[in-house]
């Protein structure tokens, strides 16, 4: 191997060593700013809590657009496409933070693990992928997981617990259409118009739901809108740096997050059955990538 190509190996090592820790940032920041939706729900409602956050949001998707590609990053190819998906990804966002109010952060977190083997799923009518018997058992394994947290038909079943196994369908099929939606427009014009969608949505149904807030309520609802923004940007420049399939595993990095905060903020501590079904819908998912690794 001469110079050049050692040089060019360990820069593209480098960069994925980068882009690894730039993820796991992302997935602290995203798990940090669920806990601070959920103690803001003690006061406000959950359209309020959104509406900042995709003001916020929406502000730094037109910044970045215009940025990287100018007035053309505003356009898009797919205009329906884009619509149904930021939809989806709001509705998710309104579930996720109502279920929050309701959940501990762990529990929430440990059924919202199963959204990437729902999107390894999906793929195979919706992307056309073929995906073999090992990957299915993983699939199947992972459902599991999510039984034995839910444990429907023990007499300890709570319907709320359905929510999180929700808010994962609605955002797997938003990384399903995020991923055909990367065919024709760039990354940064899929945030502006997640941002805008968002924005407009809830201008409509946000000041029903208004309580002004002391100096202080605002501080922490423009945390929470800076953290939800600057997540998707630590992922998005995660994916820059490096391969999807190198960041994957660093995706759990929130669950366990979410657990930490959720005993240190609110006193939450998961059961044997919440701890065990995390573990297998983790591991399923791990195998899961690591399956799809090996085949590419």
């Amino acid at each position: 191997m001469g110079i050049f190509e050692t040089m060019s190996v360990s820069l593209e090592k480098r960069s994925t060593m980068v882009g690894i820790l730039i993820m796991v940032i992302g997935m602290v920041t995203l798990a940090s700013t669920d806990a601070v939706s959920k103690y803001l729900t003690m006061t406000f409602a959950v359209v309020q809590i959104l509406w900042i956050r995709f003001f916020i949001f929406a502000g730094v998707g037109v910044l970045i657009a215009l940025k990287v590609h100018g007035v053309a990053g505003l356009r898009t190819q797919r205009p329906i496409a884009q619509m149904f998906r930021a939809s989806m990804l709001l509705s998710a966002n309104l579930l996720a933070v109502y279920t929050l109010s309701l959940m501990p952060l762990a529990d929430a977190h440990a059924i919202l693990a199963i959204a990437p083997l729902l999107v390894t799923a999906a793929s195979v009518p919706l992307l056309g992928e073929l995906i073999g018997l090992r990957r299915w058992i993983a699939v199947a394994a992972g459902f599991l997981g999510v039984l034995i947290i839910l444990r429907p038909g023990f007499g300890v079943f709570d319907p709320v617990a359905l929510f999180p196994l929700a808010v994962a369908i609605l955002f797997a099929g938003y990384n399903i259409l995020t991923k055909i939606i990367s065919r024709d427009d760039a990354n940064e014009t899929t945030l502006f118009y997640t941002g805008l969608v968002g924005l407009i949505s809830l201008s409509v149904i946000g000041p029903f739901f208004w309580i002004p807030p002391s100096l202080i309520e605002w501080g922490w609802l423009i945390l929470a809108g800076i953290g939800g923004s600057f997540a998707h940007i630590f992922i998005i420049t995660a994916l820059h740096l490096a391969p999807a399939s190198k960041l994957q595993p660093f995706n759990y990095v929130m669950l366990v997050w979410a657990t930490i905060l959720g005993f240190l903020i609110f006193n939450d501590i998961p059961d044997i059955f919440t701890v065990v079904g995390a573990s297998v819908i983790v591991v399923s998912g791990l195998y899961a990538w690591n399956r799809e690794r090996m085949l590419k």
